[in-house]
């Protein structure tokens, strides 16, 4: 794949792009009903949900797979890249789509805004799916005090550098063969030389790569940085909509055993379904189960 439009994979579900804070992002949608949008993870696009997509349109949703600002056939500006502008762009994207709010689902990468909204864009968000990422608190103190959390972390730290992540990532699928097969559950079926593939070659496309970096680089920063505590505590206001939380038990990346607690961020109604023997990739390892635990939480959440 050589150019964004490569990433438009046929299925049943339309392609569109919006216009959405100042940028332009495109979105897979199926499915007619209240809005569901979906946030990928890293090193992956919108296809990720591609399960999803076809079981939350066939229960009565309508579900938009985005992809984030810098990947897939989306815009990829210099600047953009922290929280704040990752959560501003999930709210004018659902704007741009012609809705007031929707449930916001976000695994990993995009875990973490989902975390985010409801103290961010708190007008925009009716409820929160968190898939294969504990709260922004958790992570953090995860980080700094579980030694092998912050081993499965160590490739953040790689990503600090300037430039030679970029050259290792699009050099060919060696970084991407390890990020997926090493996060996923061993002896899986999950990732397939197929998606190992697409991921990759999605990754290689101009600027994607540098665009990945850089919402990793804005983490690191955010440890030595003055606003860093001020983001802390403007996400871990308690959180008041519906929250689905969903992890693997043999995630390699956000491990089970060294994240929990994210429910002490959550004042309104909780719910935390564990996958027993699944990994990072929830919604491609275990689509059968996501798929189940989204729809049945979504039934809870109100209007």
């Amino acid at each position: 794949m050589s150019d964004a439009a490569s990433v438009l994979l046929d299925g049943p579900w339309e392609h569109e792009y919006v216009a959405a804070n100042g940028a332009r992002f495109h979105v897979a949608l199926a499915g007619d009903g209240p809005l569901v949008l979906l946030l990928h993870d890293f090193p992956q696009f919108w296809w990720a949900w591609r399960h999803q997509l076809v079981a939350l349109a066939d229960a009565g949703y309508r579900a938009a797979a985005v992809d984030l600002r810098g990947f897939g056939a989306s815009d990829k500006p210099p600047r953009g890249y922290d929280t704040y502008t990752a959560t501003a762009d999930a709210a004018a994207v659902i704007r741009s789509l012609g809705e007031e709010r929707a449930v916001v689902v976000g695994a990993g990468l995009g875990g973490w805004t989902a975390w985010a909204m409801p103290n961010l864009q708190p007008a925009f968000t009716r409820g929160i799916g968190a898939v294969s990422m504990a709260h922004p608190a958790i992570m953090q103190r995860a980080a700094r005090r579980d030694r092998a959390q912050r081993s499965a972390l160590s490739f953040v730290g790689h990503l600090q550098w300037p430039f030679r992540p970029e050259r290792s990532l699009i050099r060919d699928d060696t970084l991407v063969r390890r990020y997926l097969t090493s996060w996923a559950a061993p002896g899986g079926t999950f990732p397939s030389e197929e998606e190992i593939s697409r991921y990759a070659a999605a990754l290689a496309l101009p600027f994607v790569a540098h665009s990945a970096a850089e919402y990793y680089r804005w983490f690191g920063r955010n440890q030595v940085r003055r606003d860093g505590p001020l983001f802390q505590r403007r996400v871990s206001s308690p959180i008041q909509v519906p929250v689905l939380q969903v992890q693997g038990s043999a995630d390699g990346c956000v491990l089970a055993d060294a994240t929990g607690g994210s429910q002490r961020y959550v004042s309104g109604p909780y719910t935390y379904q564990a996958i027993e023997g699944a990994g990072h990739f929830l919604p491609e390892e275990a689509p059968t189960q996501v798929n189940r635990a989204l729809i049945d939480w979504l039934a809870t959440v109100p209007a």
